[in-house]
């Protein structure tokens, strides 16, 4: 490629690093309660690992000492469709439909797979989507993908979203609307309220509920089950939603619905029916740990406990912190001074990470905390002191 073809892409990444927002990989390739950079070492306060179980070597020693090496198989080689449905995928299921109250169950090679592919294999030209403002990325490109009308509606708004429903309900361009949310967002931390969520659909009859529970399943409900389980509206929401690769340390996405939606995707989702199924060993790990996180009701409990620690300290310091689970942000808004304000903290031994625009609404950059049931009280009241002198730094 000419050095004239590349100038335009030089150009770009220069506007990037001048307004603080250039992305580079982590020098991080460690996944545990610790971890050292450059001979520094922090508390892990940037992973996804809620309940640290991908930390946790015992385990990984356990599954292997009871899965024997021929079963061991590290590609599937094919899609699903194909020759790659192994036993362990329809055992996965069978556990994720029992546990989901006899409701059928499909599994996707990731988060992303999932919802850039079952939203447009839904929603065609009669369809209506509404989402909420701030849904995940993957959200937002499945909708795109798909031929359906789509409005957003504001950031858990459940009275602009009522009347969004009232305008469109009877409009007999669509026979269907469905409503697309998150249950915890993944910047901000707050939570949607899913029991008046599903009040509304029950008002009309064309609404189905499209919820993600990324990062509520492992953490939320008597057995993880997500924020569906903790307010028993798992019966409600027509596409229940989530991942593996957080909470439960493992890989892949995961559909709780009604069998003829499972059957119909099988025949209509393009990631699904083109893409080479996981690994069968990842999906027996996945299984394994999944009846570990059923009974995990301690860990739950000790990292909603910091959580609201943590949320209340931020508050009091008079940061903006919409949280109201175990992520927890600390909005700077400022991209280069949230840089800054990282940097401090990692050199106080605290590895978290600034997330800026435009992963976030431009002028809300923000240090985003990430607790998991690995961290104790004693370390969250030490982080709590040095946001302390942060906040006198604006």
């Amino acid at each position: 490629m000419s050095q004239h073809l590349l100038e335009h892409f030089s150009s770009q990444l220069d506007q990037l690093k001048q307004q603080g927002n250039l992305r580079q990989f982590s020098q991080n390739f460690q996944q545990d309660r610790f971890i050292t950079i450059n001979q520094q070492r922090m508390l892990n306060l940037a992973s996804n690992d809620y309940l640290g179980l991908a930390s946790e070597t015992s385990l990984r020693e356990q599954f292997f000492d009871e899965t024997p090496n021929a079963q061991r198989w590290m590609s599937s080689s094919s899609s699903r469709l194909l020759t790659g449905n192994f036993p362990e995928y329809e055992q996965l299921e069978a556990s994720l439909s029992q546990a989901f109250q006899g409701r059928a169950a499909l599994l996707f090679n990731s988060g992303y797979h999932m919802n850039v592919g079952i939203l447009p294999a839904l929603a065609d030209s009669k369809t209506l989507i509404l989402a909420d403002k701030l849904v995940h990325a993957s959200m937002i490109d499945g909708i795109r993908l798909s031929t359906a009308k789509y409005v957003r509606y504001r950031h858990n708004d459940q009275s602009h979203l009522s009347q969004l429903l009232e305008k469109y309900h009877d409009d007999r361009a669509f026979e269907r609307i469905i409503v697309v949310t998150e249950s915890i967002f993944s910047m901000d931390g707050d939570e949607t309220d899913l029991a008046a969520l599903v009040q509304i659909k029950k008002q009309f009859s064309k609404v189905m509920l499209y919820v993600d529970e990324a990062h509520a399943i492992g953490v939320r409900g008597e057995q993880g089950l997500g924020c569906a389980e903790q307010y028993a509206v798992i019966d409600e929401i027509d596409f229940l939603v989530g991942t593996f690769g957080k909470a439960l340390a493992s890989i892949g996405g995961y559909l709780i619905c009604h069998s003829v939606i499972r059957d119909y995707l099988i025949n209509t989702m393009r990631p699904l029916i083109f893409s080479t199924a996981q690994p069968p060993n990842c999906m027996a790990w996945t299984h394994f740990i999944f009846y570990k996180v059923l009974h995990m009701q301690t860990e739950r409990k000790h990292l909603t406990h910091i959580s609201q620690h943590l949320q209340q300290s931020v508050q009091t310091l008079g940061f903006d912190c919409p949280s109201s689970s175990h992520i927890v942000p600390v909005i700077i808004g400022d991209s280069a001074q949230t840089v800054e304000k990282a940097k401090a903290l990692q050199a106080a031994g605290f590895y978290i990470m600034p997330v800026r625009p435009p992963t976030v609404p431009q002028h809300s950059a923000r240090l985003r905390i990430s607790l998991t049931a690995k961290v104790d009280l004693e370390e969250i009241k030490q982080l709590e002191q040095h946001l302390a002198r942060l906040s006198h730094v604006r």
